[in-house]
This record gives structure tokens, sequence and C-alpha cells, in this order.
């Protein structure tokens, strides 16, 4: 396993940490001054027991607060811009592709391996987490290697490694 995966790095192009970056600075300023003034023209109004607009406020801030905390998180463990060597050894920053066992039409799929966040500049790719079942289970592997994981449905699927190759956009 990568030293970035076992310390719970987050891998993110520069792109987007930037626009995480600049979401986490509209959160925390006008979007949340913006919800607290609500609650506050909503407290005005009076009996909060029956002030749906006051809850509705409350939710939204509890909501803007959590993504805030989620992106404080993310920003602090991102591992930034730092392509991973072409050694075909599977790590986050990868561009994967590979085939399930047994499929009889060797049809491939690619992702890109990396937080979710980064699909906004994978150039049309699925990105899979680290932490998804797929993830786990491929870290570390190399081209041509054959790996086993659970599905969220249960079920134990084999795919073989058909390349791994640095994501760059």
């Amino acid at each position: 396993m990568t030293q970035a995966a076992e310390q719970g790095k987050v891998w993110l192009t520069q792109d987007a940490f930037d626009k995480l970056k600049q979401e986490l600075e509209d959160l925390k300023g006008p979007r949340r001054q913006e919800v607290i003034a609500r609650i506050s023209a909503a407290r005005d109004e009076g009996d909060l027991k029956e002030n749906g607009g006051y809850h509705a406020a409350r939710e939204e801030q509890g909501k803007l607060e959590g993504r805030i905390r989620q992106l404080e998180d993310m920003l602090r463990r991102a591992e930034v811009g730092e392509t991973p060597p072409d050694d075909g050894v599977v790590e986050p920053g990868m561009k994967v592709t590979y085939k399930f066992v047994g499929d009889d039409d060797d049809e491939t799929e690619t992702f890109l391996l990396g937080a979710r966040e980064m699909e906004d500049v994978s150039d049309g790719l699925k990105v899979y987490s680290p932490q998804s079942p797929l993830g786990t289970a491929i870290i570390g592997a190399n081209k041509g290697d054959t790996v086993s994981y659970e599905a969220p449905n249960g079920k134990m699927l084999q795919v073989v490694i058909v390349d791994a190759v640095p994501f760059t956009n």
C-alpha cells in the first residue's frame, strides 16, 4: 500500500484543489452570512415551533457546516498535483483500466482513482475513491495482476488490472 493511502491523503490536481478551496471560501463567507441572516429574520417572527422558515434555515445551516467540515478535512489531507510514477503500480492519481475475470466479451473499463471531487476535471472519466471496495482492492496491484473484492451487494468479484498510468489533465 502506498504511503499516501496509508496516511489518508486525498490526491487532487491543482485545478480541483483550487475549485474546492474557492467553494470553501464561498461557504464560509457569503453563504454562511446569508443563512445566518435568514435564521435571525425567522427568529424575529416569533414562535419557533410553528416557524417553517426558521427550521428550513437551520437545516440548511447544518448541511452548510457539514460541507465546510468535509472540505476543510479534504484540503488538509490533500496531496496536490504530485503525479504518481509511471511504473504500472496502482495508487491514487492513476488512470486505471480493468476488466472482470470471466467476462466473455473482454470489455474493459477505465476510471480515475482519486477523490470524488475530481469529477469536474476528470475529462469524463468515472472517479472511484481509494476507499471504495474496488479502490481498496487494487491499491498496490501491478499491471497484469488479478485481484478480488467484495461488491456492496456481497458478491465476490475478480478483476484484472489491464493498465495503470498517471492521470494528467
